[in-house]
């Protein structure tokens, strides 16, 4: 964890707000900081559960430019820390991003923030070494960088995505589903909308699914690490 997402992780930010110079805060049209489960950052309306940071990749006018990280150290972080106030788009120093809920931001190749969520970070850290079998967690750089090679390809810089059979994937994992992001949970999939879930559809078991969360968090989350996830999953799953 580097300082500077130290200083901002967590603050409690407005994804459409501005800071004046006297404090008061001004609404604009929404800022392009919405993240989806491919990872593209978004302009919408729609508000998430949790917000991240991936370095500066706003200019001055405040729109993005082509570059969308500034180093690996991708991280998703509650919306409000301890009252704190922040400028979502602070001169040269980050950009702040939203999700609609820790499923997406995994499937966006996020991973829980050490600081504001220490005990959801420590929780993840320990899925994954028992996962892979490790004598003791990794370090947040050394997972950083594991992330980083299975989220975008290096090339292209596109998401990077992989296959698996529907029966094998733990629930909380994002895959492609009729041609947009879906949650897989209880055996079958919730279409996914900046908005929330959408109602669930039956999932053919035995069939190979496009996997949008990197490999490493489907291992986590299969060794038990459990991803916050937006009320709309809940209110689907008690639905007659």
């Amino acid at each position: 964890m580097t300082s500077a997402s130290a200083n901002w992780a967590g603050s409690r930010v407005s994804p459409d707000s501005q800071v004046r110079p006297s404090g008061r805060v001004r609404r604009s049209q929404p800022l392009q900081n919405r993240v989806t489960p491919t990872g593209d950052i978004v302009s919408v309306p729609a508000r998430g559960t949790l917000m991240g940071n991936r370095g500066c990749l706003h200019r001055p006018d405040r729109t993005l430019g082509t570059t969308r990280w500034r180093s690996k150290l991708w991280i998703c972080c509650v919306l409000d820390w301890q009252g704190r106030k922040r400028d979502p788009m602070p001169p040269g120093r980050w950009t702040a991003l939203f999700f609609l809920d820790e499923a997406t931001a995994l499937a966006a190749g996020h991973r829980p923030c050490g600081y504001c969520r220490r005990p959801a970070y420590r929780a993840y850290a320990e899925a994954w070494r028992a996962a892979r079998d490790l004598a003791q967690p990794l370090h947040a750089v050394e997972m950083d960088a594991q992330l980083h090679a299975e989220r975008v390809e290096s090339r292209s810089r596109r998401q990077r995505t992989h296959q698996a059979v529907a029966g094998s994937l733990p629930d909380g994992v994002m895959i492609r589903h009729d041609g947009g992001p879906a949650l897989l949970t209880g055996g079958r999939v919730l279409p996914w909308s900046f908005a929330g879930y959408q109602t669930s559809v039956s999932l053919d078991h035995g069939a190979t699914v496009e996997v949008l969360t990197p490999p490493s968090s489907v291992a986590a989350i299969a060794k038990g690490y459990r991803p916050v996830l937006h009320p709309s999953a809940a209110a689907d799953a008690s639905t007659p």
